[in-house]
């Protein structure tokens, strides 16, 4: 009976030798851990991995206690290493701890802890468990907040939106930014396709869908559209889209798309402003080099006439030509004088960069320059008929709208048809939102295939009146363009002709 126990004894104490030695040859941390009635922690067995894991020292080794715990537990996690294994005693449910440790070689290292939990015969606990060392996944995971908090700081700063087209289902997820944009609730949306493709412009739909094919075709390396979309508040945006196939299925169909929205409405609005100076330019520039030719070319022809004339005087014995040569001299005095004015004219209305605008009763100021002209009108038997609102205005300078109506007006008399009496119609009427004048007659009107081009030009005559001197025309639509307005011509020759005075009424 003693030897059978003894045996029995020998056989336990080998057991658990065998089982100590064959735990200690296995990688993972290891250990058990009991707690005393009386609180007392210990650690019967620690793995050799977890030994060398924790770099454990000869006197560390021996010192299966409590204090090896504060040893290797940063001080911040060692409070809440007690609340976990009081609520895993009073539950009994598995230990589940994660704590830090700053190792002599390997530094700041995460590990967490899994064990069971029982009772033994003294009321006291045993635990159960092995460590893994997380300090990898949870710097990954560290990496990957900080990335997605950087993404996300990039996307709410930036002015771009986010697109995420599903090809299969026709559904795309739009970013918080591109609802914006559309004057939408500031948040991320899935949709599909439809409500973006619907809003956008018909004129930019075709190239939208060529853009999309050939990206989709692999005829392109990535998609790239500009396209005016309609706004929640109905309004046009000039949207620069921008996207790139990121995956396919085995037949080489495109599955998924991403890309970005980018509102570029400013910049294109710059654009055509820049666009429209630099054609106000151009026009500028050419009507300069035609100021300069007039001034090159009268001024000289007149300094040419003096210097002719000034020498005759001063070698010519006979006085009679003398004094011919003397109201020669005079005559062209007074064509310069004249050239001047003319010129000085064309440069006060070209250097009133903001000429006076004002709110004009427009049925007043012809019913004043009809007033005016009544007695040429009379003379020559001249017929109007007028078809203006009498509380209709223009917004324009008062000295350009008495300068235009008289100068139309005269020219209808003047280029009167000499086989009929002269009629004029002035006929007001909105066109496209603005306000239009059209000055009508019936005279010998103009040959627009010869003159087209030059109508408006300065000094161009296109009859063989003497008193013609080029100049009404000119002056006329440089005061409109000068308004904002514009003017345009038909006419058709021995029938008559319709200048179209277009006003700008914007403040």
């Amino acid at each position: 009976m003693e030897l059978n126990i003894f045996r029995n004894t020998i056989e336990q104490e080998d057991r658990v030798s065998f089982y100590s030695k064959l735990l200690s040859q296995i990688p993972d941390l290891i250990f058990q851990m009991t707690i005393s009635e009386d609180g007392t922690i210990k650690f019967p067995f620690l793995s050799e991995s977890v030994v060398n894991h924790f770099e454990l020292t000869a006197d560390e080794i021996g010192n299966y206690t409590i204090d090896l715990v504060k040893s290797k537990i940063i001080r911040d996690d060692f409070p809440n290493f007690f609340d976990s294994i009081e609520k895993s005693k009073r539950t009994l449910e598995p230990w589940i701890f994660e704590f830090r440790s700053h190792l002599p070689l390997k530094g700041l290292r995460w590990f967490r802890v899994r064990a069971t939990i029982e009772k033994d015969d003294n009321n006291g606990f045993i635990f159960y468990g092995r460590v893994n060392d997380n300090t990898e996944s949870r710097n990954q995971a560290l990496k990957l907040k900080v990335s997605e908090e950087r993404y996300q700081f990039a996307l709410q700063a930036s002015s771009e939106g986010i697109w995420d087209l599903d090809v299969k289902s026709k559904t795309v997820f739009f970013s918080s930014q591109s609802m914006k944009m559309l004057d939408f609730e500031e948040k991320d949306a899935i949709l599909t396709i439809d409500k973006w493709d619907n809003r956008i412009h018909p004129e930019d739909t075709e190239k939208y869908n060529h853009d999309i094919q050939l990206h989709f075709e692999n005829k392109t390396p990535f998609y790239k559209n500009l396209q005016r979309v309609l706004t929640e508040k109905n309004q046009y945006k000039w949207i620069l889209s921008r996207g790139k196939i990121i995956q396919r299925d085995e037949n080489g169909d495109p599955m998924r798309v991403i890309g970005t929205h980018t509102d570029i409405s400013k910049q294109i609005e710059k654009e055509h402003e820049l666009k429209r100076t630099l054609e106000i330019l151009s026009e500028q520039n050419k009507k300069l080099l035609n100021f300069a030719y007039i001034v090159s070319h009268n001024l000289r022809s007149h300094a040419s006439n003096f210097k002719m004339l000034l020498d005759v005087i001063e070698t010519e014995t006979d006085q009679s030509i003398r004094d011919q040569s003397l109201q020669y001299l005079r005559k062209n005095s007074n064509d310069l004088t004249e050239t001047i004015d003319n010129l000085k004219e064309l440069v006060e209305i070209h250097s009133d960069l903001k000429p006076t605008k004002l709110h004009l009763n427009l049925f007043q100021y012809l019913d004043k320059m009809l007033h005016l002209l009544s007695e040429a009108f009379i003379k020559h038997n001249v017929s109007c008929k007028i078809d203006i609102p009498e509380n209709e205005s223009v917004y324009f300078n008062p000295a350009y709208l008495e300068s235009i109506l008289l100068n139309f007006s005269t020219n209808a008399v003047k280029y009167s048809h000499s086989e009929r009496p002269p009629i004029i119609h002035y006929h007001f009427y909105y066109e496209d939102g603005k306000k239009v004048l059209a000055i009508a007659d019936n005279g010998i009107g103009i040959d627009l295939e010869k003159h087209r081009d030059s109508l408006f030009g300065m000094y161009k005559t296109f009859h063989k009146d003497t008193n013609s001197r080029g100049l009404g025309l000119f002056m006329s639509k440089n005061q409109i363009e000068a308004m904002g307005g514009r003017v345009t011509v038909d006419s058709e020759v021995n029938v008559g002709t319709v200048f179209k005075i277009y006003f700008n009424d914007e403040e």
